[in-house]
């Protein structure tokens, strides 16, 4: 089979997978007409697809420290840099975003992540050298403070197109988009550094720009946001009234209100003093912490022992996408018909399987079989990050005031993530050393992720009764 096909099979695979699983979700009857649901349909899925490609301009970093043989070091500031900007920048972001709706913060997400993928591609055209990193890390954290729009204007346009009882299923697709884009951030980016890199003549060292050309990794995501950008513009609205529908009532914690915005200070407080988005919010940020320390960090431990040919090495965005598809859709689906629209039970679930994993990476160091862990480990986190950053939030924000609520939780979601690159560059053997190439000294990484699973299990088992009701938004 030729080269161009073996690589092109897998995305008509997960896009025939995608289709199959949207249409087989089940539908809640809200009376809904099929005008409507085609044209949420032709909402979404745009929104989505520039969501899932912010993803693609976000973690080719990853690919890029794998081509140009990057540090540890380097790979954890510049990274950690960019999760603490993207988890901050949400005390902006949010109200900006409920001020001028999901649709036109959306754009400024992928134009300006775009712009900043392609500055990035400028300043690597020259090849790698870590007297780079300082600058680079300043544009990787304007990426991601463009990036950190992303989740809180996908969120504040589907909460207007969707009733509470309909979103666990849209809780399932956010976290099939969430998949899409770790397959184009992981493997896609990896297939166009090896597309540029494969003439180096042999024995050439990488950080010759003569023989490679790795900045292309930050182009094509730079090219691929700017199209995204001319669909949302031309499709995409913030409400149904907007696209010549009838606007209804959600059902969530602002149902009955009149769609005003709170004053940011009285919103703030709200926030501060409800028990429940705060311990979604805790929960979510040991979501950032383990999504990354297994999605970030697998294919580096691979490459470093000499597994990087696996199969689940080979294919780690795939896989990703796989899981994800199967974890988003498994914990939307058991939230609407098992618990009665309640997202706690569902994260619980869901984090059990987490420590579980947790425990058996100890026992798993050098075994082919903790590649299929971790995708297990993967499978639970993004569905947990979809049913929480993608559904509670929009339970319990209202859809008025729904910018700043996901805001804060998916600021906290790469707070937790910052955390996690500080601690596993410390912990973690530097790669391109004789300790990185003996398994067993890679067991600080299932060390450093049990503790953070466990909590994440506590804290879930706290809102397991929680419901969204206008009395949750007050107290």
């Amino acid at each position: 089979m030729p080269d161009w096909l073996n690589k092109l099979l897998p995305i008509l695979v997960l896009l025939a997978v995608v289709v199959v699983v949207i249409r087989r979700l089940p539908r809640v009857e809200l009376g809904h007409s099929e005008a409507f649901r085609a044209r949420r349909v032709a909402n979404w899925l745009p929104v989505g697809l520039a969501y899932a490609f912010l993803y693609m301009g976000r973690y080719n970093l990853t690919a890029y420290k794998n081509a140009v043989g990057m540090s540890n070091d380097d790979y954890g500031s510049i990274d950690g840099f960019g999760a603490i900007v993207y988890g901050l920048s949400f005390i902006l972001n949010g109200p900006l975003t409920d001020r001028f709706g999901g649709r036109f913060t959306m754009l400024v997400a992928v134009i300006g992540a775009g712009l900043a993928n392609g500055a990035m591609g400028l300043f690597a055209q020259d090849g790698w050298t870590p007297e780079k990193a300082g600058t680079f890390s300043l544009l990787y954290a304007l990426n991601m403070y463009f990036q950190s729009f992303g989740a809180v204007s996908i969120v504040k346009v589907n909460a207007a197109w969707f009733h509470l009882r309909e979103r666990g299923t849209f809780g399932g697709i956010f976290g099939i988009l969430i998949s899409l884009g770790l397959y184009f951030s992981y493997d896609w980016t990896r297939w166009i550094a090896e597309f540029w890199g494969v003439e180096a003549p042999k024995g050439a060292p990488r950080l010759d720009p003569s023989v490679a050309a790795d900045h292309w990794v930050f182009w094509v995501p730079a090219l691929v946001l700017l199209v995204a950008a001319v669909v949302v513009y031309m499709l995409v609205q913030d409400t149904p009234g907007k696209a010549g529908h009838d606007d209804f009532d959600t059902g969530d914690a602002g149902s009955g209100d009149t769609g005003e915005r709170k004053p940011l200070l009285v919103l703030v407080k709200l926030m501060l003093t409800n028990r429940i988005i705060l311990t979604i919010t805790a929960i979510e940020f040991c979501s950032g912490y383990l999504r990354n320390a297994v999605m970030k960090w697998y294919q580096v431990y691979a490459k470093a022992i000499g597994q990087g040919g696996d199969f689940v090495a080979m294919n780690w965005g795939m896989l990703l996408c796989c899981a994800g598809i199967l974890g988003g859709v498994f914990a939307g689906t058991i939230s609407d018909a098992v618990f009665q629209s309640r997202r706690g039970p569902v994260a619980a679930i869901l984090y059990g399987g987490m420590v579980l994993g947790g425990a058996g990476l100890m026992f798993l160091m050098g075994s082919p079989a903790l590649g299929w862990m971790v995708i297990f480990m993967s499978l639970c986190i993004i569905g947990v990050h979809g049913m929480l950053s993608g559904t509670a939030s929009m339970d319990f924000g209202g859809k008025a005031n729904v910018g700043i609520v996901v805001g804060i939780i998916d600021g906290f979601v790469y707070l937790g993530s910052a955390l996690q690159s500080i601690v596993l560059k410390k912990v973690l053997p530097e790669t391109g050393t004789p300790a990185a190439a003996e398994a067993a000294n890679w067991v600080t990484w299932a060390y450093a992720m049990l503790p953070m699973a466990a909590v994440g299990l506590l804290l879930s088992l706290l809102v397991w009764n929680a419901r969204a009701t206008k009395s949750a938004a007050a107290h």
